[in-house]
């Protein structure tokens, strides 16, 4: 139902523009109301345009808003042309729907233009909220890459106090080893004097 009522938008659209065929043709005069009037229109067409990107979308709503264009503009063309004494004379029937056309192409296209502004606003706070994630990952991509490097540090430290250890021990090794070769060859040294001084005996 509320699916519905998004479609009212459009016929209000069409409305304003088929309107704008009963103004006079004489719009930019200053001294009359015709440019209040034609500026009205405009306003609630760019409004109109608004509220269909809202709520049938940029596709869908660019294509309905289209077809309004069209089929209205199809429709003064035959209302032009069918009560031609009274939207001017009959011989300048070709200049009135030129210009009753492209009044309703004028006014499509400020529907399309309060489409576009509406599609920019959002385009924008998206931008906006990629923005951020960007820059919230960004920021744990540098967390991450700050705990790394400090668990780098710490595994370099670990390792150069393994390799210390493992050194030290290894001297430590050494260090008997070489002992124990000293103390064998005393000995051996003392087992030698000892088998000669019983020799000599």
């Amino acid at each position: 139902m509320k699916r519905k009522l998004f479609y009212l938008t459009p016929l209000l659209l069409a409305l304003f523009i088929f309107a704008s065929n009963f103004m006079d043709t004489g719009l930019f005069k200053f001294g009359d109301l015709n440019f209040a009037v034609w500026f009205i229109l405009s306003v609630f067409c760019f409004a109109c345009g608004w509220l269909i990107n809202n709520t049938l979308g940029w596709r869908f709503g660019g294509r309905i808003v289209f077809s309004v264009i069209v089929s209205t503009t199809i429709l003064s063309v035959i209302l032009i042309t069918v009560f031609k004494d009274y939207f001017g004379s009959s011989e300048l029937l070709t200049e009135n729907l030129i210009l009753y056309s492209l009044r309703n192409v004028t006014l499509g296209c400020m529907a399309f233009f309060g489409m576009t502004f509406s599609e920019l606003l959002v385009l924008q706070k998206e931008n906006g909220k990629h923005k951020l994630r960007i820059e919230s990952y960004e920021q744990l991509i540098m967390d991450a890459r700050k705990e790394a490097e400090l668990e780098i540090k710490e595994a370099k430290l670990q390792a150069e106090k393994i390799i210390f250890e493992a050194e030290s021990q290894a001297r430590k090794f050494q260090d008997k080893k070489e002992k124990l070769e000293r103390d064998l060859k005393e000995f051996i040294q003392t087992e030698k004097e000892l088998i000669q001084k019983y020799e000599e005996k």
